[in-house]
């Protein structure tokens, strides 16, 4: 089983970007991804989170407003949308999911503690 994120780039402030991350390999279904961030010297932030038996979404306070996450099961693809970007947005960003169902607004405010699958991680820059 694996997540592989993408999409991540170079935008200006008060742009928007769109990163993706695509599950493969699991055999039921995955339960759930949730989207983290880390900048350099800085701990992991949990960022946003989507859940796939009710569609039920969380955001970290930082994001609220500004990001929106969704998912396209036909693709078994999960999509965060970033807009309004601000420099204190640019992190490496990665998604992460468990092979058990879990509460979005648990793993993203324990920062993830807990998933075992992770993506490799796809870097967001916002600069101008």
């Amino acid at each position: 089983v694996q997540l592989q994120a993408s999409g991540g780039g170079l935008v200006q402030p008060g742009g928007s970007l769109r990163v993706s991350c695509q599950a493969s390999g699991f055999r039921h279904g995955y339960k759930g991804i949730a989207w983290f961030r880390q900048a350099p010297g800085k701990e992991r932030e949990g960022v946003a989170c989507i859940e796939t038996s009710d569609g039920n979404t969380f955001y970290a306070d930082s994001v609220k407003g500004r990001f929106a996450v969704s998912r396209d099961d036909a693709k078994d693809t999960v999509y965060l949308q970033m807009n309004n970007l601000k420099p204190e947005d640019t992190a490496v960003y990665y998604c992460a999911t468990d092979e058990y169902p879990f509460p979005c607004v648990v793993v993203v405010k324990s920062k993830g503690t807990g998933l075992d699958i992770w993506g490799q991680g796809t870097q967001v820059t916002v600069s101008s």
